[in-house]
């Protein structure tokens, strides 16, 4: 009896699913409540390739949910830490650790170089990034959200309609475990979630989890799902780009306060806050591109819209928080 005989003698999986399962290569963004999850039952399920993204660090505020890290993981890398405790739990299972943050400057290779990718992070930029680049790639992207005692779990992209498909708006106000909280089980559920319906794609199982979203509150203890197979792609969507993606001849807008972020994310950005630009009605000159940047992409968002219902151009966005390894804040 080897490692894998308990799910490799069930009729959806057997060996020609075993064989799928070990010859993958799985992209996992965020080692955190999420992450902790699907690392251990994809590596346990003998995942062949894994890679870890996560440029944080582990705080002692993660740990009621993060269950794989302990006290002796503070302020020691998470990505890094994942991998070499996984590589205990499964030695058989390649696991590399990249303890950098993703962004539009790698999210494209990363994506390529997998077959299939889990969204783990809590940041609205990476979510939409990884959508972008999974589905101009073709490749199947599980994403999961939890807050409170909510969250949601769905497959996007690989043939299935984009995150953006089903939200091609960014919420009114952000909201994270920081400053909302989060019950640890419901994280570690969704996770779980998560880990089954990446298994559930490399084993071929039906009905295929992309373009299912399932959502779940425990709170009520209620759950509910429905499919989006024909929801339609955004005509015009506002994409994320990296900081060095800018160009002396765009119209840049930088939103985050002076006490927020000093030095502005390029020299010669207007320093407005959301209000203010959409009070002094400002727009680009015909053929420049409008850049927008706050912490996480939200408050960009917010201008950014504002700016399309008079304005044609193109309009993209940049989430400069994201690359800090404090706990996120500041929308």
């Amino acid at each position: 009896m080897n490692r894998y005989h308990r799910q490799s003698i069930l009729p959806a999986v057997g060996e020609h699913g075993q064989h799928a399962i070990e010859s993958a290569r799985v992209l996992i963004v965020g080692a955190g409540g999420l992450g902790s999850p699907v690392l251990q039952y994809l590596v346990g399920a003998g995942v062949g390739h894994v890679t870890i993204v996560d440029g944080d660090i582990v705080s002692e505020s993660n740990l009621h949910r993060q269950t794989f890290f302990n006290q002796t993981d503070v302020g020691r890398s998470k990505a890094l830490t994942a991998a070499q405790r996984l590589n205990d739990l499964n030695p058989t299972v390649f696991i590399e650790g990249k303890p950098v943050h993703l962004d539009t400057s790698n999210a494209r290779t990363l994506v390529q170089d997998h077959d299939v990718i889990l969204d783990c992070a809590d940041s609205f930029a990476v979510s939409y990034i990884l959508s972008d680049a999974c589905l101009e790639q073709v490749k199947p992207l599980i994403t999961a959200s939890v807050l409170g005692f909510e969250g949601y779990v769905a497959g996007f992209c690989g043939g299935a309609p984009s995150l953006r498909a089903v939200f091609p708006d960014l919420p009114d106000r952000a909201a994270t475990c920081a400053t909302a909280g989060v019950m640890g089980p419901v994280v570690g559920m969704l996770g779980s979630a998560q880990a089954q319906m990446a298994l559930a794609l490399l084993i071929g199982q039906k009905p295929s989890p992309l373009g299912q979203f399932m959502r779940f509150d425990l709170a009520s203890f209620r759950s509910s799902q429905f499919r989006f197979d024909g929801a339609p792609e955004p005509e015009k969507p506002m994409r994320f780009i990296g900081p060095g993606s800018i160009s002396p001849d765009d119209f840049v807008v930088e939103l985050r306060e002076v006490e927020e972020a000093p030095q502005p994310v390029f020299p010669s950005a207007l320093r407005l806050n959301v209000d203010e630009f959409k009070s002094q009605m400002m727009s680009p000159e015909p053929g420049q591109r409008a850049i927008f940047t706050c912490r996480s992409g939200l408050r960009a968002w917010q201008a950014a819209s504002h700016l399309r219902t008079f304005w044609d151009g193109e309009i993209t966005l940049i989430a400069m928080g994201d690359v800090a390894q404090k706990e996120r804040q500041t929308p």
